[in-house]
Parts: C-alpha cells; sequence; structure tokens
C-alpha cells in the first residue's frame, strides 16, 4: 500500500534548502563516494511489504536532519550520515537506489505519527527503542547503542555528572527519552523541537547544559569547535532501532536480516566509519532483538 506524500515531500524539500546553507562538514561520506550495492530484481513473497517497495520502486525514510553524523541536511540538499547510510542499505536490498529514497524530516516528536499515519515506511533518527513506543509501533535492531551525556559550555566547571543538573535548566527536545529522563531526574526542562536550536539558549546562560546522547553531543561539538565539551560519564542506555508500522512481522524480520548481513560483510562498518566515524570510534553493533 502506497501513500500519498506530496505535501510531506514537498516540505522535507524546503528544510533541505534551508540547512544546507548552514551544514558543516560532519556527516559526510568518505572520500570514496561509495554507496551501497543494490540488489538487481530481488524477490519477495506476494503482499509483503518487501514486495510492495521493491515494486514501487521507492521507499519513503523518516530521519532528522539536523543531527551531525547521523542525519544532517548537506551542501547536496540531502540528508548524509549513519542514519541515512543505513537507509540506503536497506533500501539497496529491496532493490531500491538512493536516488529513489524520498527523506522526510522527522523530528523526535513526530516519529510515532508519521509511522502510525503512515506518511512514512521507515524510521531512522537516533530512535531510541523502549517500551512505551512499542505500543503504537515496532522496532527492527537495534544497530546502535548511545548513552544520554550532558554537553556544557568549554568554560564550565561547576557541572561535572547528571546530579548537578537537578533543579537546572537544562535544554533537549520534545519527545525525547532525554527529556523524559530530565524529568524523573528532577532538571528544571527547558524543550524545544531540535537539539541545534538547544546551543543558543546554553550560549545565553537560559541554560546550564543540554542533555541528550552521547552520539548527538559529539555531532553537536565536531560542528563548533572550541565552544562545548562533554562531563561525566553516559547515565543511560540508549538503544537505536529502526521504527516501523506495528504488525508488520515480516518486514522487521527482514529489516533484522539485513542488518545482520551488514554486520558480516562489512558494510555497516565502512558506513560508520564515511560518517559518524570520523570523530568517533567503531564500536560492535548490539544484538538484534527479535522480538
Amino acid at each position: 500500500m502506497r501513500r500519498s506524500r506530496i505535501a510531506l515531500v514537498a516540505a522535507a524539500a524546503a528544510s533541505a534548502l534551508l540547512f544546507s546553507g548552514c551544514a558543516g562538514d560532519a556527516g559526510t561520506p568518505g572520500d570514496d563516494g561509495a554507496e551501497p550495492s543494490v540488489e538487481e530484481a530481488p524477490e519477495f513473497e506476494e503482499g509483503t511489504t518487501m514486495a510492495e517497495l521493491a515494486e514501487a520502486g521507492s521507499i519513503t525514510i523518516g530521519t532528522k536532519f539536523d543531527q551531525p553524523l547521523f542525519g544532517l541536511v548537506g551542501p547536496s540538499g540531502e540528508p548524509e550520515g549513519f542514519d541515512v547510510e543505513i537507509g540506503k542499505i536497506i533500501a539497496g536490498k529491496l532493490g531500491i537506489s538512493p536516488e529513489n529514497i524520498e527523506w522526510v524530516e522527522t523530528v523526535s516528536a513526530n516519529r510515532e505519527p508519521f509511522i502510525e499515519q503512515g506518511e512514512v515506511d521507515l524510521v531512522i533518527a537516533t530512535y531510541t527503542i523502549n517500551d512505551e513506543r512499542k505500543k503504537v509501533v515496532d522496532f527492527a535492531g537495534p544497530y546502535f547503542e548511545a548513552g544520554q551525556s550532558i554537553l556544557v559550555l568549554e568554560g564550565n566547571e561547576d557541572i561535572q555528572s547528571e546530579e548537578d543538573l537537578v533543579g537546572q535548566p537544562v535544554c533537549s527536545v520534545t519527545g525525547s527519552t532525554p527529556a523524559a529522563n530530565l524529568k524523573d531526574l528532577g532538571a528544571e526542562v527547558i524543550e524545544t523541537d531540535t537539539y541545534s536550536n538547544c546551543l543558543e539558549p546554553l550560549r545565553s546562560g537560559q541554560a546550564v547544559a543540554v542533555s541528550t546522547d552521547n552520539v548527538i553531543l559529539a555531532g553537536l561539538i565536531d560542528q563548533n569547535p572550541g565552544e562545548f565539551k562533554i562531563v561525566g560519564d553516559p547515565f543511560t542506555q540508549e538503544p537505536y532501532g529502526i521504527g516501523l508500522q506495528k504488525g508488520d512481522d515480516e518486514f522487521r524480520d527482514f529489516i533484522n536480516d539485513v542488518l545482520e548481513e551488514s554486520y558480516d560483510d562489512g558494510t555497516y562498518e565502512e558506513a560508520w566509519n564515511s560518517t559518524a566515524g570520523t570523530v568517533l570510534e567503531f564500536r560492535d553493533p548490539p544484538a538484534v532483538d527479535r522480538y
């Protein structure tokens, strides 16, 4: 079942033009420009999502447009980063080339609605798997495990751990796991729609810190050298998964198969090294959870 997405794709294109003027080099694919291989005429059981997408020759994937290293709109006007490369690997196994992927900007607050409403086929957007989300969507993976950390101004010596955030104004993103964790911790949470929008409150002193997954914070540091630093150790575990419509077990199994194959054949590591690996060390991926 293919859905009408004209308005969303147009909005995504407009956002791409906006971000392309200010995006940095983080998340840019490696110099070799290698793209994941695309299967020729793959065959799938009739009636499955895989067969439907392969026949259509296109797929719509929700991702972040402002996350350095994972999903950031670059000079090309297209999103770049590790999440984007994972999406290309999955699309390639469906016989879909990168130019036939429709990328839709998907912020933390609209990931579940976009999946539930059929506006996207998948969401790959630094998307933590948790039990609350699994009530309404399904997840393949995890394909990466992050941990919530704390970003402060380079000269800040007062914040050393999550205990120092209690009662303090801390910026995070609406609808995100980190924002919920901060509230449970007792911080005064300043919420916005994207993590890049947390940087000005931090610079101005409106917030004492920004808190989210360590890999996201590393991307912000990479884009703003000399301004910020990460303090303390990660205080949560954040397994990133690939969101899809609830109950589509065959599609979930297929994506898990693709992920495991990418671990074995080296394409996962290549995707990492050309994106997030320009800043962060490679770590073996976690085992997928075939729940």
